[in-house]
């Protein structure tokens, strides 16, 4: 599908998505370091665009990963016509139609009718350029600053400019830089600086301005050098140079489905997986990579990514990256390795620096799935050294690797007394296979093996009575009055029923746990087909992940959030895939569409985004670490994906309408298919893949072999 035909607003306003403003417009290059979106309000914080909202603000330079995380080094551009009695965003601000505005990832085109003024803003990856066409006279640009701000006029041509605004950051004055260049020259002078700034510039009479933006969070000589770099662009060249990279990358995917708004939910979701993590770095006057380091508040070498939850985005991103977009891939990861080298532990939630959120230290799984699919080999020693490093030493700061490192060890799981014990216990467990996944590769059996028995320490929570996992306290008792169905205080953004089935690494264990397939089918039945009902419980109130969890209306398995991604695939694991089938394609055509409705909840960093894809493709990434991919129910009708390794795969489903729900048979390579996976490295040799459908199931009987990875 061309970049052209896409429009970002897909998925910003979920029926079911009562967190509205998880999936911004952005616009932006893939993996930019700045993203520009409509402002539609000023008096909601975080959620500071609707596209149902009429009124426009202005173009929004953003940082803001989600909602939940806040924006920082954000500013406001506003072009506007005539004079105002006060300056704000309240007087400046205009009607305008979203439906007849453009909304691309290659650039934004809006009318503001109060002012009669088209604009068109296309940005690149250190700034980006305005063309703004007058009607009426007195043109101008409203420049919002917030925060800390400075702004010195250097000609008439051009304005520096400072801005200090964030949501947390380890440098109390992380600084973003900005040079304006303007074609048309500025009326009068400017030098100002404050607070929360609304410096109206002017232009005079005039029908047509072209602002250039140059930006930096090193300094302004490098906000000017990023500009320079740009300086003999026409706003033909950045549009074309934006839409050559974005396609680029959409060409690696080439999708058809019976169903074109299946096509087109299809890429506007391969668009969200390509805008993070998002580039923190920028090239010097040698062409030398430099970024800033807020840790030690001082420029250095080296490559840096930032804006990325890997509690959300381990499970799917990165596996799709490792096929399509390795050598980002690769970099990535020697960025997340400059995060270690500069905070003296590998980072959980960047944005722009360690934010300390969410359980476990799951970039592990990043790295583990890097390790066992060859890619970065040469960093491996020194990320096996701070994985061991994340797992053993306790930080003085919260915010950095394990919380309760020194208890975990002792007891082998994580007392109660810790907020999200069971999380927290359950993810470390699964680091710990990953842990001993990359000493594997690297030849360390003792260090293989140690972690390799850490990794069963989930067992430590197993409830068999209730058949789910339940926190325990010092002295190795469950926590009494136990509701499964009760949010919070023990788990993250879930009850019992959406953190028991965590255990990526030993699914054939947990299953021994249940006392066999018989009852672990039984209890998966159960999970599916009871009400999803939800008691708010440690939380007090009702969070937008029980709203969507209830609304959608699929029982206990909450596709809303992350923890639910793979629970359709449990079944494979006794052999059932068929029973999974169903729900998996009800999943792609009831909760995601192309339509404004969008998503069944928090699309975080392109991980929801990322699951559609591999669900449409028909396998999922259930155990990153392992290399395999298991198999689901494919959507597509045919695919052609363009592999990092240089080879083509070609995905065939026939008859692919909405009555086959249900894998028939499995052709790869002419020859037939019987295990329920894929391993990474047949993926990536190409070939081909041909699902036959049917509308009724085939069920068959699998050996220990064809059933997906387990470490016992």
């Amino acid at each position: 599908m061309n970049i052209e035909q896409i429009d970002t607003r897909h998925g910003t306003a979920n029926q079911y998505n009562f967190s509205h403003g998880n999936c911004l417009p952005y616009t932006g290059v893939p993996f930019g370091m700045n993203y520009f979106a409509p402002q539609t309000t000023d008096q909601k914080g975080s959620w500071w665009f609707h596209p149902e909202d009429v009124v426009f603000q202005g173009y929004r330079l953003t940082h803001q990963p989600s909602p939940w995380m806040g924006d920082f080094s954000s500013l406001l551009l506003t072009p506007v016509s005539g004079t105002f009695e006060e300056l704000s965003l309240f007087h400046a601000q205009s009607s305008y139609r979203p439906q007849e505005s453009r909304f691309a990832p290659t650039h934004l085109t809006i009318k503001q009718l109060r002012y009669q003024i088209t604009s068109t803003l296309i940005p690149s990856m250190y700034g980006g350029i305005l063309t703004i066409d007058y009607t009426k006279d007195n043109s101008g640009l409203l420049l919002t600053l917030p925060g800390k701000y400075q702004i010195t006029q250097v000609d008439p041509h051009h304005l520096a400019f400072q801005v200090i605004n964030f949501s947390g950051s380890e440098d109390d004055q992380f600084t973003f830089y900005g040079v304006l260049h303007c074609e048309q020259p500025l009326q009068g002078s400017l030098e100002e600086q404050g607070e929360d700034g609304h410096i109206l510039l002017s232009f005079g009479n005039i029908k047509q301005q072209v602002i250039r933006l140059g930006t930096s969070f090193i300094s302004s000589e490098q906000a000017m050098l990023n500009l320079q770099r740009e300086q003999g662009q026409t706003a033909v060249d950045y549009l074309a140079n934006s839409t050559q990279l974005w396609q680029s990358y959409f060409d690696r995917l080439k999708v058809e489905h019976e169903d074109i708004e299946q096509t087109k939910t299809f890429y506007h979701n391969l668009y969200r997986v390509f805008l993070f993590p998002q580039t923190f770095y920028e090239r010097n006057e040698n062409k030398q990579a430099i970024h800033y380091d807020t840790f030690h508040k001082e420029v250095r070498s080296g490559v840096l990514y930032t804006n990325n939850g890997f509690w959300d985005t381990y499970k799917t991103v990165y596996p799709l990256f490792s096929l399509i977009a390795t050598e980002k891939y690769e970099e990535m990861l020697e960025g997340f390795l400059n995060s270690y080298r500069e905070t003296g532990f590998l980072p959980k939630w960047l944005s722009p620096d360690e934010r300390g959120l969410m359980p476990g230290t799951l970039i592990d799984a990043v790295i583990a799935d890097a390790a066992v699919k060859d890619i970065r080999t040469d960093l491996l020693p020194e990320f096996l050294e701070a994985m061991i490093k994340g797992a053993t030493v306790q930080s003085e700061n919260p915010n950095y690797g394990r919380q309760g490192t020194t208890d975990y060890l002792k007891y082998g799981y994580l007392p109660n007394d810790y907020h999200e014990s069971v999380n927290h216990t359950l993810d470390y467990a699964y680091s710990d296979f990953c842990i001993s996944q990359v000493a594997k590769t690297l030849g360390k059996t003792e260090i293989t093996e140690h972690y390799m028995q850490q990794a069963l320490n989930y067992r430590r929570l197993f409830d068999k009575h209730e058949g789910l996992m339940r926190s325990k306290d010092r002295n190795g008792a469950f926590r009494e009055s136990f509701d499964p169905y009760r949010w919070g205080t023990d788990y993250a953004e879930g009850s019992a029923w959406q953190s028991s089935f965590a255990v990526y690494q030993d699914f054939g264990g947990l299953i021994a746990q249940y006392g066999g397939p018989d009852i672990f089918e039984k209890k998966l039945i159960q999970l599916f087909n009871q009400a999803p009902v939800f008691q708010v419980g440690g939380y007090g109130f009702e969070i937008h992940e029980m709203s969507e969890m209830a609304a959608l209306e699929y029982g206990q398995m909450a596709i809303s959030n992350q923890p639910s991604f793979h629970y359709p695939f449990l079944f494979s694991y006794i052999g059932k895939p068929e029973m999974a089938q169903p729900v998996l394609k009800q999943l792609m055509t009831q909760a995601f569409t192309s339509s404004p409705t969008g998503y069944p909840g928090d699309e975080d960093n392109g991980s929801m985004a990322g699951w559609y894809i591999f669900n449409s493709l028909g396998f999922y990434p259930v155990t990153p670490g392992s290399g395999q991919y298991v198999i689901g129910m494919p959507l597509v009708k045919s695919a052609e994906i363009k592999l990092s390794s240089g080879e083509k795969l070609f995905i065939t489903a026939d008859p692919s309408l909405p009555q086959q729900q249900f894998i028939q048979e499995i052709i790869r390579d002419q020859k037939e298919h019987s295990a329920l996976y894929f391993e990474y490295a047949d993926l990536t040799n190409g070939g081909t893949i041909h699902y036959q459908l049917g509308v009724v199931p085939h069920p068959k009987t699998y050996t220990k072999e064809e059933i997906p990875f387990s470490l016992t």
